[in-house]
């Protein structure tokens, strides 16, 4: 760093806020969790890492980006991987920018329930959306959706998608996701609503104003949540146990897809695997 002193990529920032999930049905459940994430640009990541102090690519750091938490979860570039998914899907890039909402690894540690890739063109429209959804057994899905033709930026995204992968032991597998969500600026706004055949069962949302990425919010976030990973993993389990003792139904967990992504057809906006 020069000088020491600290720098701002032109996208990559924080995001400080909250996450809310309300169970509907067959009872009303709801918490809230104070957390922070991260906006990266992938192109940015290596500037970033010589840049930043506390923040390494694939290194161990106070916060860092490893690849293989990511994509093909091999070690992969992860912008490569998601080239690849888009030209699979028949979607052109066009040399555009990627952009990803995650939680950092922190100290060596990490889950990310929901990943999220803005896949936008060259001249900043954006072309799709990439869900990269884990579970807490180990496991990982795709949904790559396009954005419909003539969205216009600062506008929301409106998309859905059948379930075709396993992640809350109190929901079936018959069900659907909608999604709102706009391309991440000076605020964060995600909304997924996921329906079953009794009706609109889980709302959720990420929502959070934008922090600067750099070497000091970084300390301050870290002082702020000090054990977020483990926040987010305990939480999990912890209002699974209290789903359990409500009565909820578990479910079974089926086999894992064939496919390591579900491409979604633009008609749909979409149900309807392509």
């Amino acid at each position: 760093m020069d000088g020491g002193a600290e720098r701002i990529a032109p996208t990559s920032c924080l995001y400080r806020g909250a996450v809310m999930h309300a169970r509907l049905l067959p009872f009303r459940h709801r918490f809230v969790y104070r957390v922070f994430s991260m906006l990266v640009d992938l192109d940015e990541l290596d500037g970033l890492s010589g840049e930043l102090r506390f923040f390494s690519r694939n290194r161990f750091n106070l916060f860092s980006y490893f690849d293989r938490d990511h994509g093909s979860r091999d070690g992969t570039p992860v912008a490569d991987w998601v080239h690849d998914q888009l030209q699979a899907a028949g979607l052109e890039l066009d040399e555009g920018r990627i952009t990803t909402h995650c939680f950092p690894r922190i100290l060596g540690f990490v889950f990310n329930p929901l990943t999220i890739y803005f896949c936008h063109r060259r001249d900043g429209r954006l072309l799709a959306v990439l869900y990269e959804v884990k579970n807490t057994f180990g496991q990982q899905h795709c949904y790559l959706i396009p954005v419909e033709d003539g969205h216009e930026p600062g506008n929301a995204i409106l998309q859905s998608c059948d379930k075709g992968f396993y992640v809350s032991p109190f929901i079936g597998m018959q069900s659907t996701y909608r999604f709102r969500l706009k391309d991440p600026g000076e605020k964060l706004s995600i909304l997924i609503r996921q329906e079953t055949p009794a009706g609109e069962t889980l709302v959720a949302t990420h929502t959070g104003r934008r922090e600067e990425l750099s070497d000091g919010t970084i300390l301050r976030m870290a002082a702020l949540y000090p054990l977020l990973t483990v926040k987010v993993v305990a939480g999990i389990h912890w209002e699974a146990l209290k789903l359990w003792i409500k009565g909820a139904v578990f479910h079974e967990r089926p086999a894992e897809p064939d496919r390591a992504v579900t491409v979604i057809g633009k008609s749909s906006t979409g149900r309807r695997a392509a």
